[in-house]
C-alpha cells in the first residue's frame, strides 16, 4: 500500500460524533501544507468560523504543518482541530524530530526560523511533547475565538443540522 497517496481522515463527522472535532493525516510533503490549509479552512466554515479567528488559524495551521514537513523525517503529518465555546486547539503530529524538539528562534533575521514566534504571539497557550513509545512529537497551540463567532445553537441544531427524529 502506498502511505503517500494517504489522506485519511482521523475523526468521523458522523450525526454521532462530536461534531467540534475533526482529525486528519497527510503526506509529509511540501505540497500538504496547503492540503491541511485547504481541509482546515473546509472544517472552519462548517462551524462557521470566519474573519480574522480563520485566518489566524490558516496561519497557525501553515506553520505547525511546515515545520513538521521540513524539520522531521516522517511520512505522515495528522492534525487534530478540537473547538469549544471560545477557543480553538490545533495539534500537530510528526512521525520523528530531532532530541530538542521545537523552539522558538527570537532572533531569526532570515525569512526562516520565525514560525513558531508566530504561533507563540497568537496564541493563548503552546507547547508540545513526545509521541507515545517515542513515535514522533505533538505540537499544539490554543487560539482564542470571538464570543460571537459561531451561531446561537439550540439542541438539535448545529453544524449538522437537525436532530435525529425521536
Amino acid at each position: 500500500m502506498n502511505r503517500d497517496a494517504l489522506t485519511t481522515p482521523l475523526l468521523d463527522a458522523s450525526p454521532a460524533a462530536d461534531t467540534f472535532r475533526h482529525g486528519f493525516e497527510l503526506p509529509a510533503r511540501a505540497e500538504s501544507v496547503s492540503r491541511a490549509r485547504r481541509r482546515v479552512g473546509e472544517v472552519l466554515h462548517r462551524w462557521g468560523v470566519t474573519g480574522d479567528d480563520r485566518e489566524t488559524v490558516l496561519l497557525v495551521v501553515s506553520e505547525l504543518v511546515t515545520n513538521a514537513v521540513v524539520h522531521t523525517g516522517g511520512h505522515l503529518v495528522s492534525c487534530l482541530l478540537h473547538r469549544t465555546a471560545d477557543r480553538l486547539r490545533v495539534t500537530v503530529h510528526d512521525q520523528g524530530s530531532g532530541p530538542s524538539g521545537p523552539r522558538v528562534c527570537r532572533d531569526a533575521q532570515g525569512e526562516r526560523g520565525r514560525g513558531l514566534l508566530l504561533v507563540e504571539a497568537v496564541s493563548l497557550a503552546w507547547g508540545s511533547y513526545d509521541g507515545e513509545r517515542g513515535a514522533g512529537r505533538s505540537v499544539w497551540c490554543e487560539l482564542p475565538l470571538r464570543a460571537d463567532a459561531f451561531p446561537a445553537e439550540q439542541p438539535g441544531s448545529g453544524p449538522l443540522g437537525a436532530a435525529w427524529p425521536c
